[in-house]
């Protein structure tokens, strides 16, 4: 049975549909697969600061919960590279004329471009994982990008057509659900195996910037705990958090 989007609380606008979950989880219990939606989110956030552009009525903007209760906080990754997978089979299968990666952690990119960007946040209860807030931004129909993020992209602008947002958030919910399946039948292996190949620019000479140093270097592995691992030309090996490496674009 479907767990993701059989519960869809629908808003005209919200600041950012991360919040009003939160919000729900403090003042009641709303089911596990609960998905807000809106059309229009004024202050969405990306990591960190960085904020989310979305022409209102143009995009996918939503968050939705999930009680990941069977999966040890230090596999936490996990649920992300679950989520990113899901995201990716649905682009994947919208444009399949160009290549369809996973930039580390979980941005989806097509080709050099971002097309959707993913803020989970997770609560930890006695080493395992409580509740899990996942915020999902997909650029859809938008064609025009104002804000300085250097290098959005729609599926729109990609395909040349404009897709029906209902029909594709449908679609979406089903392909994350298969994900969240899979990841609750404790298929870790398969969802590592498949989400490192599928990330973008694996095993390619690239500059990053590495604790705030520019260096050359190949992407090779996820560790254990999720963290990125990146070879330099000397054969030195990095293990980097997500504030510990750029990639430089």
């Amino acid at each position: 049975m479907q767990i993701i989007g059989t519960n869809i609380i629908s808003l005209d606008e919200t600041a950012s549909t991360n919040d009003y979950l939160m919000e729900l989880l403090k003042s009641g219990h709303p089911a596990e697969g609960t998905v807000v939606i809106t059309h229009k989110q004024f202050a969405g956030r990306g990591l960190d600061t960085n904020k989310w552009e979305s022409e209102p009525g143009m995009n996918l903007t939503f968050s939705l919960l999930l009680h990941p209760r069977f999966l040890e906080a230090e596999k936490q990754c996990l649920l992300s590279m679950a989520i990113s997978l899901g995201i990716h089979d649905l682009v994947h299968s919208k444009v399949s004329k160009q290549p369809v990666t996973i930039k580390w952690p979980n941005d989806i990119y097509i080709a050099d471009r971002k097309v959707c960007g993913i803020l989970i946040h997770n609560s930890v209860t006695a080493n395992l994982l409580d509740y899990a807030v996942v915020g999902i931004g997909l650029n859809v129909n938008q064609d025009t990008f104002r804000s300085d993020a250097p290098n959005p992209v729609s599926m729109k602008m990609v395909t040349g057509r404009d897709f029906g947002l209902e029909d594709l958030f449908r679609q979406l919910c089903k392909w994350l659900d298969s994900r969240y399946i899979q990841l609750r039948m404790g298929d870790y292996k398969g969802i590592r195996e498949e989400y490192l190949s599928l990330l973008y620019r694996l095993n390619e000479w690239h500059i990053f910037e590495i604790r705030g140093k520019a260096t050359e270097a190949r992407i090779t592995g996820i560790s254990r705990y999720g963290q990125l691992q990146l070879d330099e030309r000397n054969g030195t090996r990095n293990e980097c958090d997500v504030k510990e490496v750029k990639f430089l674009l």
